[in-house]
C-alpha cells in the first residue's frame, strides 16, 4: 500500500458568469443524481475545450 498524502486544493478566484437558462437547465440534467457540482462540470468542460484548442493550434 501506498504512502497516504495530503491532497493540494488548488487555489482558485471567484467568477462570476451569466449562463443561458438553457444552458443551465441542461448542465443540471446531465449531473442530476451524479456527484458533480455545476462548477465542477464546467471547470472540468472548460479544460477540455481549452485542451482541444492546444491540439488544434499544435497541427
Amino acid at each position: 500500500m501506498g504512502k497516504f498524502k495530503i491532497p493540494v486544493v488548488p487555489s482558485t478566484t471567484s467568477k462570476s458568469i451569466r449562463f443561458p437558462n438553457d444552458v443551465i437547465e441542461e448542465v443540471e440534467e446531465a449531473i442530476k443524481g451524479k456527484d458533480c457540482t455545476f462548477s465542477a462540470f464546467v471547470v472540468a468542460a472548460v479544460r477540455e475545450a481549452l485542451s482541444s484548442l492546444k491540439e488544434e493550434e499544435n497541427k
